[in-house]
């Protein structure tokens, strides 16, 4: 019987695929569960619902640091670290060792082991948390690590009032839970409080959204949320990503939870399957493995057939009662029942058999039972050996207890038979009496029957019409559906219109600017039009227009770094110059004083020529001469004159060369008006170079004009202006769609 059953066995099945554990926790804080995930067998795949990240402005964070060497009076007594996340931000941005006197509070085993890391652990230091002090858990196996228990912490270790009127820094991220912040200050004690690190929503990947559908589409997984954030954020996702039958099978998937206070905000978001674990990551392993397990064993005894309990405690009631029928082969039933093999029968009738056959086979056992009995008890053997001598006494006592035994075995068999009859006949009358009752059952049965498939009937068109009702109901919904697509993308155009508008208007902001600025030079009007094209840009998004926009910041930068120059100032003395260039003298035309003979008054000669030795007459002529000599000499005056163009042009020409060299001054003056640096040089160079050539260098009036001409020149370094191209080149490359 064994080695048949063993042959029949089924064979064994395959591997079962591996279940996936989705696991939400920031990004780089999940290698230890993984690692014991996977030896669990389970198939860990992090989808990060929170994003950790550093506070834009540390200046808080490090200067509420920075009184932790502050004597002890003036100083915290306690620094609470509300995760791990904050551990880590604070410790990067301590600068100097953490002091011994002050005592850290944390949450939960995994900021124990965060400070440990940064080398912060007992005895050395004060550490304080919900796991080191059995009075706050609820029982041994199952801690409490929330902000309710640290608090209990804290008092057990400081007292009731150990913290009042002294200083509290809690440490964590941007915003959170306020209750223990609250009691505390209730307590008296001064609480502070200081963002380490920031939470943001993060944006999964297309390829973890494929894995999400696939597991959602009928593969086993579950789900690890760990804070309540989380559970806000995968709600939030599941709305813009998931479909509807998506987001109800992620309602119903299983969910593990370490906190009560997760769970309840699963609850609150419509999740149905969910188990709280407990803190640490072996309890959240613990809790998937008996979630999985218990899921397993239950397919496994429906796969197998097993026979309810009801149906087990039926057969057991009706063997008990085939057994009260038959009372005096209860101890042969029970010997027979004992000395068998234990494939030979099931213990119990199966719950299908009917009453009267299972009554029958217990009366069969025990008739069976009380022949054996009987057949036994009248061939066993005498009690005394074969070869014993007896006395004819001996002999007739010896036939006479054996007449008396035969006889009580035939009336124990007789009382036996009839109690047999008398119990068969009975078990006949209830058979009738159940098989009258069954029929009645029977009846009642067919006319609930047909009353139900009336009931069926009427559900059926009931049915019939609600299903009209849905198809009705489903093709609103299809032309709901399909408007509200039309609206949709009539308000994508519609601000997609208005995008193109304001980069239009900007587009002609821009150009008249740059006009302007190159016609006038008014570079103050240019930054005003850039100005109030940044503005309206401020007020659309996208990539592309905040490129605009920092090539408009650009070019203000420029306009604003462009120098000033008083273009009137400069405009005001060429014109000067251009007024003064009719009565500037030429260099043949320059007047000639008239020149009058005049000597010196002649000396005494007789002194003279005493003086001399030489005679009179002749002191006399030499004084004569000299006199002559320097008449003739005073009528005559010598210039020099380089350039002889100059000497020989004519009064005609002289006009020409005047009005020649008013239009140089005009044209500089209208290169300096619209700013063009290289002109105006040119054109001041050329009028500066006739003046020099063909005018009168001596004349006062001519080294006037030519010192105005000067400063022009000098200022025309800073006339030019800078342009607007970076900006229309952005808005140019923005319409051709780059």
């Amino acid at each position: 019987m064994a080695s048949a059953h063993d042959s029949t066995q089924p064979p064994a099945e395959a591997t079962p695929r591996r279940t996936t554990v989705v696991i939400t926790r920031p990004s780089g804080q999940s290698a230890e569960l993984v690692a014991l995930l996977e030896r669990a067998g389970f198939a860990p795949f992090e989808f990060p619902l929170i994003d950790i990240g550093p506070v834009a402005d540390t200046a808080p964070l490090q200067a509420a640091l920075g009184e932790l060497h502050a004597p002890a009076a003036l100083g915290f007594a306690l620094v609470v670290f509300v995760s791990p996340n904050a551990v880590q931000h604070a410790f990067a941005a301590l600068t100097s060792p953490w002091p011994t006197h002050v005592a850290i509070g944390v949450v939960g085993p995994g900021s124990v082991a965060a400070l440990a890391r940064q080398g912060i652990a007992a005895p050395a230091y004060t550490v304080i948390s919900p796991g080191a002090d059995a009075t706050i858990t609820e029982t041994p196996t199952d801690p409490r690590y929330d902000s309710e228990a640290l608090h209990a912490a804290i008092t057990a270790h400081f007292g009731a009032d150990g913290l009042k009127d002294k200083r509290v820094l809690i440490v964590r991220g941007d915003g959170g839970r306020e209750w223990l912040a609250d009691t505390l200050t209730e307590a008296g004690a001064n609480v502070e409080k200081v963002a380490a690190y920031t939470r943001i929503v993060p944006e999964p990947s297309m390829r973890d959204w494929e894995r999400i559908h696939e597991l959602l589409a009928g593969e086993p997984h579950a789900w690890l949320l760990t804070s309540s954030e989380g559970v806000r954020n995968l709600e939030e996702l599941a709305r813009e990503y998931l479909t509807a039958d998506e987001t109800l099978t992620l309602k119903h998937a299983p969910l593990v939870t370490p906190h009560p206070r997760i769970a309840e905000a699963a609850r609150q978001a419509g999740f149905d399957r969910i188990t709280v674990s407990g803190a640490g990551d072996e309890r959240i392993v613990q809790a998937f493995s008996t979630l999985f397990a218990t899921a397993s064993g239950l397919d496994t005894k429906a796969a197998a057939g097993d026979e309810p309990d009801a149906q087990v405690a039926e057969a057991q009631k009706h063997g008990h009662t085939a057994s009260a029928a038959t009372p005096s082969g209860q101890s042969s039933q029970k010997t027979n029942q004992e000395s068998a093999p234990t494939d030979s029968r099931p213990a119990f009738a199966p719950a299908h058999q009917p009453a009267q056959s299972r009554m029958t086979d217990s009366i069969d056992s025990s008739k069976t039972a009380s022949k054996s009995d009987a057949k036994s008890t009248a061939s066993a053997p005498p009690s005394n050996p074969p070869n014993t001598p007896f006395t004819p006494y001996e002999s007739q006592l010896k036939e006479r207890r054996g007449g008396a035994g035969t006889a009580l075995v035939w009336l124990v068999l007789v009382i036996i038979i009839v109690v047999a009859g008398v119990g068969g006949f009975m078990l006949n009358r209830k058979f009738d009496q159940r098989d009258a009752q069954l029929a009645q059952r029977l009846q009642a049965s067919d006319a609930q029957t047909a009353a139900l498939r009336a009931q069926a009937d009427q559900a059926a068109s009931s049915v019939n019409a609600i299903n009209t009702q849905i198809i009705q109901f489903q093709g609103k919904l299809t032309d709901a559906q399909a408007q509200s697509q039309a609206l949709q993308q009539q308000y994508q155009d519609l601000a997609s219109n208005r995008d193109d508008w304001t980069l239009a208007e900007v587009e002609q902001i821009l150009s008249s600017a740059s006009q302007q600025l190159q016609l006038t030079g008014n570079v103050q009007l240019a930054l005003f039009a850039l100005q109030s094209a940044d503005t309206r840009l401020a007020a659309t998004t996208g990539p592309q227009i905040v490129t605009i926009r920092k090539a408009i910041a650009q070019d203000m930068d420029k306009l604003r770094a462009t120098p000033s120059t008083d273009l009137t100032g400069l405009a005001i003395k060429l014109d000067t110059a251009i007024d003064q260039i009719d009565r500037l003298p030429l260099a043949g035309e320059a007047p000639i004083v008239p020149s009058t003979a005049h000597a010196d008054t002649p000396g005494d000669s007789a002194a003279i020529a005493a003086a001399t030795n030489q005679p009179r007459w002749k002191v006399w002529l030499q004084q004569i001469a000299g006199g002559i000599g320097q008449q003739l000499s005073s009528l005559v005056s010598v210039r020099r004159i380089d350039n002889a163009d100059a000497m020989l042009a004519s009064p005609d020409q002289g006009y020409f060369v005047r009005e020649n060299v008013k239009l140089r001054l005009l044209s500089a003056r209208l290169s300096l008006l619209s700013r063009s640096e290289p002109a105006l040089r040119s054109d001041l160079n050329a009028a500066d170079t006739a003046l020099g050539r063909y005018f009168d260098p001596s004349s006062g009036k001519v080294k006037s004009v030519r010192d105005l001409v000067k400063q022009v020149n000098d200022a025309s370094t800073a006339v030019a202006v800078p342009d607007l191209n970076a900006s229309l080149a952005a808005v140019h490359q923005f319409k051709r769609g780059g």
